[in-house]
């Protein structure tokens, strides 16, 4: 059995997909262990759209112009409903946070079954938005193409080249 830190360590953004079909028994596990994570409060304010169409998949690639987004057999579009959302008491809204939570277990699984993903933000969130129908509380946070690997990328080890513990631990106070 693999460790999680050598899971974690293992997983990084693929951008190369294989033309290979995701098996539903793994895209399943995948959005279970999804649905399982942790948010404030359980609250649990996310979606999750899974995109297979390719038509639905080339509207999509409109709000994210990348050419190796298309070769990814599965997006899914990870949103959140902010009327669903815990609200701290100085009204900052977690569902950014609860997201995170949920596309980092996925990420993780879909390392575990031998698939790639890359968390993308930098989308237009409206047209996308737009294209899924998506009601005014709802904003989608990020997608996630999910597929086979088809090369490893250029530099294998750029993914772990990480801050000094010392530089990001603090202990009692900053």
């Amino acid at each position: 059995m693999t460790s999680f830190y050598e899971l974690a360590k293992a997983r990084y953004s693929v951008r190369n997909y294989r033309d290979i079909p995701v098996e539903e028994d793994k895209l399943q596990y995948i959005l279970e262990c999804g649905r399982i994570a942790p948010s404030a409060a359980n609250y649990q304010p996310w979606h999750l759209i899974v995109i297979r169409d390719k038509n639905m998949r080339n509207e999509l690639a409109k709000t994210y112009n990348r050419p190796w987004f298309l070769q990814a057999p599965v997006v899914v579009v990870i949103s959140v409903d902010h009327h669903a959302a815990w609200k701290r008491s100085d009204g900052k809204d977690h569902a950014d946070i609860d997201a995170s939570i949920i596309i980092d277990h996925m990420t993780l699984a879909a390392a575990e079954k031998g698939l790639g993903t890359c968390w993308i933000c930098n989308f237009d969130a409206p047209a996308c938005a737009k294209i899924l129908q998506l009601p005014a509380h709802m904003e989608p946070i990020a997608y996630l193409p999910l597929g086979y690997p088809d090369k490893e990328p250029d530099d294998r080890t750029r993914h772990l080249a990480r801050k000094k513990m010392e530089e990001i631990v603090h202990w009692e106070k900053f």
